[in-house]
């Protein structure tokens, strides 16, 4: 059989309704790592779905205790057809984030895959079970198209942890190393640059998440009788903040603004629109650094932004002074930034600016960091060959996501060059209520995924070996 079946058996296996009766297996199981004591649901996806599902397509599986104690399992899954062959590790999160039941409109559950025209509902059906169970499909694909062969060695690692921060993940990658060895990683995560368009992107921005708290003294006090001589800390950290980060968004601390924007990634990024989606806000125009494209402040720059603040009782306010306010921030950030360096250097800046009643304080001690694969490596334009093979349209080069991925699990501690292929959409509502997948991008998914695993065992040792060669 040919390139072409394969792809076709992928198409049928979503056309016959197989994809889907698979992904209601996959949803109906709750798999909240954001909810306390939650340690069986989690295992539970992997001993009752994700175990007997590759099983059945030859993996030998192993699961492992998390390294951080109450959260989440792992499975590392093994295919191995030949020493000779190249190795693919590619990867899923089988955690969601909270269901909320009561938030979704009616008639929609997030444990029920609920098909309403081109969408599918279900909580995980976009972020991350449905990605993960496309790429599967389509590895099964070309096992049948090859008479059961697929002509390359596949690693599978599963967490269940991604949407709590990947606790334990980084770990798990340094003591397996040897086990998780390949010659570059597939994954899907995240959404497609537009529904239509077939994407890929390389790497992921990172994030450091930190507090600016302004606890000035105990209690409130009138605010006729001591406005003006007591110092009001919601006046104070809005100014601590705006000396950051300006009103139209531009980052003013130098620590906090990346390096100039690379010419392969200015060039990869002049073939990008963002918020193409009929479903996406608006982008507000002078917003964001000077001179720079939407695509190129979203990909390719850093952001800083306020995720909350707090002062006084916003439902109920007082006529009084309060005593302390509270702003989470969140730096996003992309490869070459100092992001080690962001809270000491805003704490100097804080003091020199006069804010030394501002404490920083960094809240998480996982932090996700900024990766990117060369947009020149060989594995690129391979992959934007094979996709542009499959679909007939030319795919999206992201050289980067805009989020945040555990990416550098995979390219910094496995040393791999990383091809992410998402298979959702920027307006699916993942994280949010009605969570869904497209149909129609499903589908294509499928056929693109089975013609990239159909072309790493014709062309990838080819393209590896060169990559060897050149090292």
């Amino acid at each position: 059989m040919s390139r072409r079946d394969a792809i076709a058996l992928a198409h049928r296996h979503y056309d016959d309704g197989g994809f889907l009766a698979v992904l209601r297996r996959a949803v109906a199981l709750p798999t909240e790592s954001q909810a306390p004591d939650q340690g069986p649901a989690l295992a539970a996806y992997l001993t009752q779905f994700m175990i007997p599902t590759v099983t059945r397509l030859g993996f030998a599986t192993r699961l492992l205790d998390n390294p951080q104690a109450g959260r989440g399992p792992f499975l590392i899954a093994t295919r191995h057809e030949g020493d000779d062959l190249p190795t693919v590790l590619t990867y899923g999160h089988g955690d969601t984030v909270r269901n909320y039941p009561e938030q979704w409109r009616a008639g929609l559950h997030p444990l029920d895959v609920v098909v309403e025209g081109e969408r599918w509902y279900g909580r995980g059906t976009a972020d991350n079970k449905g990605q993960h169970l496309i790429n599967l499909a389509a590895l099964e694909a070309v096992m049948q198209a090859r008479g059961g062969q697929l002509g390359f060695n596949v690693t599978l690692l599963v967490e269940m942890g991604e949407e709590a921060g990947s606790p334990g993940l980084h770990a798990v990658c340094r003591a397996e190393k040897d086990a998780l060895a390949a010659d570059l990683l597939i994954a899907s995560d995240g959404p497609r640059i537009e529904a239509g368009r077939p994407t890929l992107f390389l790497g992921s921005r990172g994030g450091v998440t930190f507090e600016l708290v302004a606890d000035l003294r105990e209690g409130g006090h009138h605010s006729g009788n001591w406005g003006g001589l007591l110092r009001n800390p919601g006046t104070v950290l809005a100014s601590a903040i705006a000396s950051l980060v300006d009103g139209r968004g531009q980052i003013l601390l130098d620590a906090l603004r990346p390096p100039p924007i690379p010419d392969g990634v200015r060039a990869a990024l002049a073939d990008i629109t963002v918020g193409g989606d009929p479903n996406a806000p608006a982008i507000d125009e002078g917003w964001g650094e000077p001179g720079l494209s939407p695509a190129e402040r979203v990909f390719g720059w850093n952001t800083l932004e306020v995720l909350a603040f707090k002062c006084g009782d916003p439902d109920g306010p007082q006529n009084a002074v309060p005593p302390s306010a509270k702003a989470t921030m969140q730096l996003r950030f992309v490869v070459g930034t100092d992001w080690e360096g962001v809270v000491p250097a805003i704490r100097r800046h804080l003091d020199a600016a006069g804010f030394p009643m501002v404490e920083v304080r960094a809240t998480r001690s996982e932090v996700f960091r900024a990766t990117r694969l060369p947009v020149e490596d060989p594995w690129v334009g391979w992959a934007l060959a094979s996709i542009e093979a499959s679909t007939g349209k030319r795919p999206a080069l992201l050289p980067n996501l805009g989020g945040s991925l555990p990416n550098d699990a995979f390219s910094e501690i496995l040393g791999l060059p990383t091809l992410w292929v998402p298979h959702s959409y920027p307006a699916c509502s993942q994280h949010a209520p009605d969570e869904h997948l497209l149909g129609p991008s499903t589908r294509e998914a499928l056929g693109l995924m089975a013609g990239l695993f159909w072309d790493l065992a014709e062309t990838g040792p080819t393209i590896r070996d060169g990559r060897r060669a050149a090292g």
